[in-house]
Parts: structure tokens; C-alpha cells; sequence
């Protein structure tokens, strides 16, 4: 989260010179969307974050204006041989065009310098809807850009080259909807992931088609020809509260991804306090051989564990909960492995963030016999309602896993090791605290529970 006002797309994400960076759309003077900044953070561990001054301010006549919507908009950084160097969009409504691609650069990783113009003045048909969030990769000599547009009602990632970073080469469409995947791509980051050289995954973020987030593509980008061929398109998260994720590699060639923690339109209570917007937890993505994007909680995350609660082996009955003693609490690490029948018509889980009344918590489930997977919120607290669902096949071996991370306001869902999450904000009361475990419909075997609170000075002893 800011120390401050708002904030909504991770930009930037980038490993430099032995620590992680992660840049953020920005509004430092209020909790609503106000000309973009670039906040800007940076970490040894992913778990412990420093944050650093503003990184971009609009300053310039491609991202700043009068009475008019303007800003730096999302972009990405490199690594330029030391030079520190972030392309992104300048948007300025009253400017024609409204977008164009702009760089800045550092040699401290602080302190930025921008170009005296735009590296990309303008989309190739201007008859478009959107041209920003430019995302940047190097493969040998040369370096490649995807940035999100629209145009005839589709979404498309454009291709781009550059030797330099600041004379691009537009080489064509390298992918765009089949007309069922929005009408504008934001955010497009095309990555090598997988088997192969030419293995790769797009992900976007498509306006205009709700209730969907975000998507990804996984197939073969062709460097020759410019173009992404897919074979497996999915969501990358079910829930209501992701959105804009950007991935980058680090130094041990680990694909981490961050998502906002919001969503355009939701009520975000937080406001009231002077701040909007989060992360989530940085997920380390992998390709499975069906094409899936799996996504796990990154192992640094285990730093933040302390005291411990277990059990095993515990027959839920049917519409008896059962309570762990000492589990209580608003930041936590969960993992629950159950049982699963699918002959059985028992729906199970676990409830958190509970009332002493039962009436306030929110809900995760899984129904055997639908295969079928939900959250639901309904009865969280403040701000908006609604369930998530999505199939989920069990285990080879029968069994569903949930890891869960609870903090604060916030529930993020890793089911069956990252093959399906689900992200949500939550507010409930801050006596809220209670985890129970369900089924009902029948009984269900709870084969193991672990339960860790969340601590960050266990991080701090961790890192000495």
C-alpha cells in the first residue's frame, strides 16, 4: 500500500543491481485517481519495502496539462546496461494524440531523467481506442515492446523493436482478441515462460467485458515474424479485487507477478483513511503441461511466519464447526488440505474474519460434486458483496488444497498449488477475528490444517 493517497498499476517491477523495485500509479496528495505519479519502493527480501521518493512527476509536455486529465500511466523499467530506465505512457486528453510513449532514465535508481520528447509519438492508426502501458524485454541484441490498444472493437497488443530504447520500429499486431476478450488490451506483458525458446505468456487486462479481470494467453511467441500464436486461454485470478498485474524475472529466473488489489468502480472504504489501493503478494509464476498459468505465494513469504496452530486427521460433521483454538486473527497464513468426494453432496471450507455472533465473515468452499470452488463475501463487512466461483478438478490423489492469506483487509486464495486464485478486499469489524472450518451437506475429513499468524518482526529475525 502508499504511505499516502492512492494508488492503482504495479509498473516498473524490476530486479536491479541485488534488490527488488516496484514502482505503482500514484496520487500522493488524495485517495482518488488525481494526475499519475509513479510511487516507488524498493526491497532486499520481497517481504520488508523502503519506500523511495516519487519517481516521475508530470512535468512534460507529453504527460502534463491544464485542465485536462493527464499523467505518467503505466509503463515498465529495464536494466540498460546499470542505467535504470523506465518506458511508460504520457497521457494528456487535450493533446493529439492523447497518448505517446515516453522513457526517463537513472543511474542510482532514484533519481530520474526524462527525454526531451516521446520515444513513440503516437499509435499507428490514430482511429483507436487506447495506446498505452508499454511493456519492454530484451532477447539478444535487441529490445521488444508490447502496448495495449484498440481498435474495430478488439483488443491488441502491438509489437514493437528498438536497439536503443529510444527508436522504435512498429512491426505489427502480435496478438489481438478473437472478439470475446474486450475491446482494449491494458496492461499486455508477453514473457517467456515454459519449455522452448519460443514458449511464452501474454497477459492483459480487457475492458468491457465483465465480470473478467484479467486473462492470459499461453502458446509460442514467433520473434521472426512478430506474432503469438496461442493454444490455452484462462483467467489469471477469479476474484473481484485484481487487476493491472505486471511480472518481471529476478536474478535466480524466477517469473514473479504483483497484481493492484483493487478494481475500477468498487467502493473502497479505505478512503476514509486517507489511502486507496494495494498489492497483492508476489506470486511466482509456472507453466504447467496443459498450458496453465500457475501462481504460488513466493517462499520469502515464510519469513513472515509465527506462532503455529495444527491438526490433523479431523472429521468435519456435517453442520458442526469446528474452531482450532489459537487461530484467531486478522493476518494469517492458512493451509487446509481436505478430502474430497465427489459422490458426496458436502460442500466444505473454511469461514474467516468471523463475528462473535456468526453474522459477519466471508466464505470459502468447495463442492465435490459440481467441482466447483467459491468465495463468497456477501457478509464481509463494508463494501461490496458478491461470490466468486470456478471449477477445480481435485488432486490426482483426491484431495483439494487451500492456502489462504489473510491481512487486514484482504483475503488472497492459492488453491491446488496456484491452479486457481482468487483475490478479494474485505472490511469487516476489527474484532472480526475468528476462522472456522465447515461442511455441510454431509461429512468431509480434514487430513491437515496449519495455521501461521502473520508477524513481521518474524521477517526482521529471519533477515538478520
Amino acid at each position: 500500500m502508499p504511505p499516502v493517497g492512492w494508488m492503482n498499476d504495479p509498473n516498473g517491477l524490476i530486479y536491479y543491481k541485488g534488490e527488488y523495485h516496484a514502482f505503482y500509479q500514484h496520487y500522493p496528495y488524495g485517495p482518488w485517481q488525481g494526475p499519475m505519479h509513479w510511487g516507488h519502493a524498493k526491497s532486499k527480501d520481497l517481504v520488508h519495502w523502503e519506500h523511495l521518493p516519487i519517481a516521475l512527476t508530470p512535468s512534460m509536455p507529453y504527460d502534463s496539462g491544464e485542465n485536462t486529465v493527464y499523467g505518467c500511466w503505466s509503463g515498465s523499467g529495464v536494466d540498460d546496461g546499470g542505467v535504470l530506465t523506465l518506458i511508460y505512457t504520457g497521457h494528456v486528453e487535450s493533446n493529439n494524440p492523447v497518448e505517446v510513449q515516453c522513457i526517463a532514465r537513472s543511474t542510482d535508481g532514484i533519481h530520474f531523467e526524462k527525454g526531451p520528447v516521446s520515444v513513440i509519438d503516437g499509435p499507428p492508426d490514430a482511429e483507436c481506442f487506447g495506446f498505452r502501458d508499454p511493456k519492454v524485454w530484451k532477447r539478444g541484441d535487441k529490445w521488444h515492446l508490447v502496448v495495449g490498444y484498440g481498435k474495430d472493437g478488439k483488443g491488441k497488443a502491438l509489437h514493437y523493436t528498438s536497439a536503443d530504447l529510444d527508436e522504435w520500429t512498429y512491426e505489427g499486431i502480435a496478438a489481438e482478441s478473437d472478439g470475446t476478450m474486450g475491446d482494449m488490451w491494458e496492461c499486455p506483458d508477453l514473457f517467456p515462460l515454459g519449455e522452448g525458446a519460443d514458449s511464452h505468456v501474454l497477459i492483459f487486462s480487457p475492458m468491457n467485458i465483465a465480470p473478467v479481470k484479467t486473462l492470459y494467453l499461453s502458446g509460442q511467441f514467433d520473434y521472426d515474424t512478430g506474432k503469438f500464436s496461442n493454444q490455452h486461454k484462462d483467467r489469471v485470478d477469479y476474484g473481484f479485487d485484481f487487476y493491472a498485474p505486471q511480472t518481471f524475472e529476478d536474478a535466480s529466473g524466477r517469473r514473479i507477478m504483483f497484481g493492484w488489489m483493487n478494481i475500477w468502480g468498487a467502493e473502497m472504504p479505505e478512503k476514509e483513511d486517507g489511502w486507496m489501493g494495494a498489492f497483492t503478494l508476489p506470486r511466482v509464476l509456472t507453466l504447467a503441461e496443459d498450458g496453465s498459468l500457475l501462481a504460488n505465494p513466493a517462499e520469502e513469504l515464510k519469513a513472515l511466519r509465527g506462532s503455529h496452530v495444527d491438526a490433523a486427521n479431523v472429521l468435519l460433521k456435517d453442520s458442526e464447526d469446528f474452531i482450532p483454538g489459537g487461530a484467531a486473527g486478522n493476518a494469517l497464513e492458512i493451509e487446509a488440505v481436505f478430502a474430497a468426494d465427489s459422490s458426496s453432496d458436502a460442500e466444505f471450507g473454511l469461514r474467516v474474519r468471523c463475528s462473535e455472533d456468526g453474522l459477519q465473515y466471508t466464505e470459502i468452499s468447495y463442492k465435490a460434486s459440481e467441482g466447483v470452488l467459491r468465495m463468497n463475501r456477501d457478509h464481509a463487512g463494508a463494501g461490496e458483496g458478491g461470490v466468486n466461483d470456478v471449477t477445480l478438478a481435485q488432486t490426482e490423489d483426491g484431495r483439494i488444497k487451500l492456502r489462504v492469506f489473510l491481512d487486514s483487509s484482504s483475503v488472497e486464495l492459492f488453491a491446488n498449488d496456484g491452479r486457481r486464485t482468487i483475490t478479494n478486499r474485505i472490511y469487516p469489524l476489527e474484532s472480526s477475528l475468528g476462522l472456522k472450518l465447515f461442511s455441510r451437506g454431509g461429512d468431509t475429513l480434514l487430513e491437515t490444517l496449519n495455521i501461521w499468524r502473520l508477524e513481521s518482526d518474524q521477517a526482521e529475525a529471519a533477515g538478520e
